[in-house]
């Protein structure tokens, strides 16, 4: 079965929370396993799941790194009229 990257426009927090949570969980990789790949214990990254506001770059670098994610960064595109707020 071939496997298709998806990309996630993430605006929030709380998005990349349940985007990291959800991607350990599809890989079937656990929070302790997690945890010794980025070098953190399995309850950090439980917090860290749902404090996702707390993660340092290193740490998002890192944890990108043991799920297979890739971090893009871009300008966006305000060509489209968005009701949402300027950062």
């Amino acid at each position: 079965m071939s496997f298709s990257p998806t990309t996630h426009r993430l605006l929030t927090a709380s998005q990349l929370g349940q985007l990291l949570a959800s991607t350990r969980k599809r890989h079937k990789i656990t929070q302790a396993t997690v945890g010794t790949r980025v070098g953190l214990s399995q309850n950090r990254i439980s917090y860290l799941e749902s404090h996702p506001d707390e993660i340092s770059v290193k740490q998002l670098l890192s944890w990108c790194s043991a799920l297979e994610l890739e971090l893009q960064l871009g300008e966006r595109d305000t060509s489209a009229t968005s009701d949402s707020a300027e950062w």
